[in-house]
């Protein structure tokens, strides 16, 4: 041993050469702690802090074959990647790992989080400034909020005890889709009845009118009914999985995707979800987006329907030949790519949403109104037991994406610490001047693909988030994609959401019971998306302004297809017995959060013994 490494790490018999004062009873402390400063300092300038061992060529280097047609028999001539390392929850990243997956992350997320400004503002025909600033707003209201989320702060409250506020993982935290159906049916109710203005234009024929007051109405209603799922965090973390089963959280979740695809994404493939998608003959909205827009068509035309495939064949072809940089990403590159390709060559774009949007922008440089709408209120309140659901299945798979435990008192504090986080999420992104944001799904699929599940990507990832919302140029030019690029591009995106519902539901086990209730619940909620007028005209006419407002509300929840269907599944799984050779929990689907982390040890084992193997014999 050399005599550097015997002075750092002295034997029994051999004491440290540092000088004590005796003045000074903390020189020894002080003379490590600088010592531990020294190296940490002195790690900074090395490769491992800034590259460590992991592949980036795995990362950045696209699939140019991806088709293996059959295996050579000769093991010599097979290659394989050299397995790349998990970063897991507290391990020590390298820098710009850590700076490359945070902006991966960011990635990932800016569809998600730029769509529903853009979807709620044209419900309430909001200009262009106040567009660009909802779509700043919303990302730096996702940066930190996740960042909240992530930290896991300890909060002493008297006679609860030191309160966790977030998971301490990494997920992150995004504008919820599930507001946008019940904002949509709000949107309707408020123009019906006379709190927004409709405009009669000159050909007089009668549109929507700008309605910042009812964009102010949700947001109120909003942080009002957050309060809730507040609540209902501090039940025992079992009751509220029992609550919210994956029998309940599956058909919810696949219902609003679906209905999104049509309230949205297919009306914005074939040139607008506005007015113009009825092809009226004469007036503003004769064309799409509207008449002297630029490269204004019909509603439907083929060059709108070919702008849209082109988006949405960019996603295929970066799935299939991208690096899995770039596949984390293919949301975003099919929207920024046919933009270049065909948008601007072609004058589907404009500069105007550009030029008016600001250099530099933050939170409140607009405002709205906040008010309680009153016939929002219940359809607000279960829309936050749906976003609570879908809070405890995400975070439940972050947990298990991670290798973290998925039972246990561990776990019962990351959900009910999450839990809580994602209510006051709600609560203070309306405060924002955003709609409720919920924890974000997506980003799971990121962990696996990547093997990091270390917070520090994920708070470079908020770092990233508020640059790009405080940078309001950029704002400005999301705006500027033609909206059949965008409609290609969230078609798919709302279907990932559609997705993720019947991958929650694969955890059900189908007996005849959880088939008649996924029947009974799908069948009001397809029904309802497929004619979504069925109930407008049974509730009877009344001159109480508060009676009114009752019919008003339970008419939102009737109309929302995932609401009614939560509903009418949540009151059958509580009233319907079970059989007497059905298991409560794996009928419920609860079984297999709690084997997930036996499964990921031993198939992780399972890799590992594999490594070990000969050649020849891992071919066998």
């Amino acid at each position: 041993m050399s005599e550097d490494v015997k002075t750092a790490q002295p034997g029994p018999t051999e004491q440290p050469k540092v000088q004590v004062s005796s003045l000074d009873g903390h020189g020894e402390y002080n003379e490590r702690a600088s010592g531990g400063l020294r190296q940490r300092v002195g790690h900074l300038f090395t490769k491992d802090a800034w590259l460590g061992d992991y592949d980036w060529a795995h990362l950045c280097m696209p699939r140019l074959w991806p088709y293996r047609l059959g295996r050579s028999s000769s093991s010599s001539t097979s290659k394989r990647l050299t397995p790349m390392p998990f970063y897991g929850l507290e391990d020590r990243l390298p820098i710009l790992l850590a700076v490359t997956l945070g902006l991966q992350h960011c990635l990932a997320m800016l569809a998600g989080l730029i769509t529903p400004p853009i979807i709620l503002a044209n419900l309430f025909k909001l200009d262009a400034s106040t567009q660009s600033y909802l779509i700043s707003a919303s990302l730096i209201a996702s940066g930190i909020l996740s960042a909240i989320q992530m930290s896991a702060i300890r909060v002493p409250l008297p006679f609860l005890g030191r309160l966790q506020i977030g998971t301490g993982i990494l997920s992150v935290v995004g504008t919820s889709f599930a507001t946008l159906s019940t904002a949509t049916a709000i949107a309707e109710a408020l123009y019906a009845d006379g709190t927004c203005p409709m405009v009669t234009m000159a050909d007089g024929t009668q549109t929507r009118g700008t309605c910042p007051q009812g964009y102010g109405m949700v947001l109120g209603t909003a942080a009002v009914c957050g309060l809730l799922e507040v609540f209902l965090s501090f039940m025992p973390a079992r009751v509220l999985r029992r609550m919210f089963p994956p029998l309940i959280t599956g058909p919810v979740v696949f219902l609003i995707g679906t209905s999104l695809i049509g309230d949205s994404g297919f009306l914005n493939w074939g040139g607008g979800a506005n007015d113009c998608a009825s092809r009226p003959a004469s007036g503003l909205f004769a064309l799409c987006p509207m008449v002297g827009a630029p490269h204004a068509l019909p509603w439907g035309s083929r060059e709108f329907l070919g702008l849209g495939l082109f988006s949405f064949l960019t996603i295929v072809v970066v799935e299939i030949w991208g690096s899995p940089a770039m596949r984390s990403a293919s949301v975003v590159i099919g929207l920024i790519f046919p933009t270049l390709v065909l948008g601007i060559p072609l004058h589907y774009t404009s500069r105007s949403s550009i030029d008016a949007a600001p250099a530099i922008t933050f939170l409140w440089t607009t405002t709205f109104p906040l008010k309680v709408y009153g016939p929002a209120v219940l359809p607000l309140l279960a829309v936050y037991c749906s976003l609570m659901s879908e809070a405890i299945g995400d975070i439940t798979a972050s947990s298990e994406v991670s290798r973290l435990e998925v039972s246990g008192p561990n776990f019962d504090r990351r959900i009910k610490g999450g839990v809580l986080s994602d209510g006051l999420a709600g609560i203070f992104s309306a405060l924002f001047t955003i709609t409720p944001m919920s924890v974000f799904a997506q980003n799971n699929g990121l962990i696996g693909l990547t093997r990091v599940a270390n917070r520090r990507a994920g708070y470079f990832c908020c770092f990233f988030l508020i640059l790009f919302g405080i940078l309001g140029k950029i704002s400005g030019a999301i705006l500027a994609i033609p909206n059949s690029i965008l409609g290609g591009v969230t078609t798919f995106l709302f279907a990932s959401v559609a997705v993720s519902g019947l991958s929650i539901l694969q955890k059900v086990e189908l007996n005849r019971r959880n088939r008649f209730i996924l029947g009974l619940s799908l069948s009001l909620g397809l029904g309802n998306l497929l004619v979504p007028k069925w109930a407008t005209y049974f509730l009877p006419e009344t001159s109480n302004k508060a009676l009114e407002g009752f019919y008003l509300s339970i008419e939102i929840i009737i109309e929302t297809p995932f609401l009614i269907c939560a509903i009418v599944g949540g009151i059958a799984n509580l009233i319907l017995p079970y059989e007497s050779d059905e298991n409560v929990e794996a009928s419920q689907g609860l079984i297999n959060e709690q084997r997930s982390e036996t499964d990921v040890e031993a198939n992780e084992t399972q890799r590992q013994e594999r490594r070990t193997l000969p050649d020849d014999e891992k071919d066998e």
